[in-house]
């Protein structure tokens, strides 16, 4: 199991991974676990390469976070999809369940078993109105060591998008509910996570409100696609980090999922300056355990004192036009 500690450059990071890209193999090479006399939390941020088969998908993310307790993490981050990436529209509505379903119980059995939190971002929950509509949301779940869901965030803006030339055709509106509304920043061990979930990402809005309700940790769980990775995924993360001076982790989907369907890569992590403290990377499944230390947050926000100086909303509105 490859391990990132947030002081490596991205050079140095590169000769520590080494892991099977097969996802139902597990991971060899550098495995060490962080310090215990740390003074700082550690967050584990997974990469997989999720499949229709659910049984697969959950014995190998339960490797990873067996490991990543093993590393000293005391929150584990799981991508959009960790539960499983169908095949078609119907193959992915077949599959999904409610938060009372199996696999949602198997997590939170499992989190309290290792008393660890897991963010479970981008599961396929079935509507509220499932019999009559067949229609799911993307939600992404916090729970405890405990073993209780303390949070639940249903993604609210969905990916319809054609990128013709590029190999893109997605519209995930035709089977997915957008969420109503946003989610408080949840107080967990590594500090005040904010919950989006992949295209939540492109709106900085989201970011900015989940800032002023006290965040200091933005995750965007996610499984961007190829092209839309290569071009976006660092930069947005980056800039996310930077405009809300906050730490912002992404865990992330790699690799072929099926033959109609592959995923970016690169799970990363991004300090409140917007260094990358860590990359997964674009081939290979498992994970970057990284301290948080949130005096460096402060040290950001006393330093450069960017959210005392921005003026109240009506002043970006003041132009006029359509909101």
């Amino acid at each position: 199991m490859f391990v990132l500690r947030c002081s490596l450059r991205r050079t140095q990071v590169k000769h520590l991974l080494d892991c099977d890209s097969s996802w139902g193999s597990s991971c060899i090479g550098v495995h060490q676990r962080m310090s215990s006399s740390s003074p700082h939390p550690v967050a584990a941020v997974c990469q997989v390469t999720a499949t229709p088969d659910k049984e697969a998908n959950f014995t190998a993310c339960k490797r990873l976070v067996q490991a990543a307790k093993e590393g000293g993490a005391s929150m584990v981050f799981l991508p959009e999809g960790f539960d499983y990436i169908g095949s078609s529209r119907e193959e992915t509505l077949n599959l999904s369940e409610r938060l009372t379903g199996d696999i949602i119980s198997r997590y939170t059995l499992l989190a309290k078993k290792l008393s660890v939190w897991l963010s479970l971002g981008g599961f396929h929950e079935r509507g509220h109105d499932w019999e009559t509509d067949r229609r799911i949301y993307n939600s992404h779940i916090i729970i405890n060591e405990k073993g209780d869901i303390v949070s639940v965030y249903r993604k609210s803006h969905l990916f319809d998008v054609e990128l013709p030339g590029r190999g893109v055709s997605l519209k995930e509106s035709a089977f997915t509910i957008p969420g109503s509304s946003l989610i408080p920043p949840v107080q967990t061990p590594i500090g005040k996570v904010g919950l989006g979930i992949c295209y939540d990402l492109r709106f900085p809005e989201l970011s900015l409100a989940l800032m002023r309700q006290g965040a200091e940790i933005l995750t965007y769980p996610s499984a961007f696609t190829v092209a839309t990775g290569a071009a976006h995924w660092e930069v947005l993360l980056r800039a996310r980090a930077i405009e809300t001076q906050c730490f912002v982790l992404a865990a992330a989907q790699v690799g072929s999922h099926h033959e109609k369907r592959s995923s970016y890569g690169h799970a990363l992590a991004v300090d409140p300056w917007g260094v990358v403290m860590g990359d997964c990377g674009g081939e290979n499944t498992g994970m970057a355990l990284l301290e948080i230390d949130l005096e460096k947050l402060r040290d950001t926000q006393r330093n450069m004192p960017v959210q005392q100086h921005r003026r109240d909303t009506s002043f970006y509105y003041s132009l006029g036009g359509k909101d």
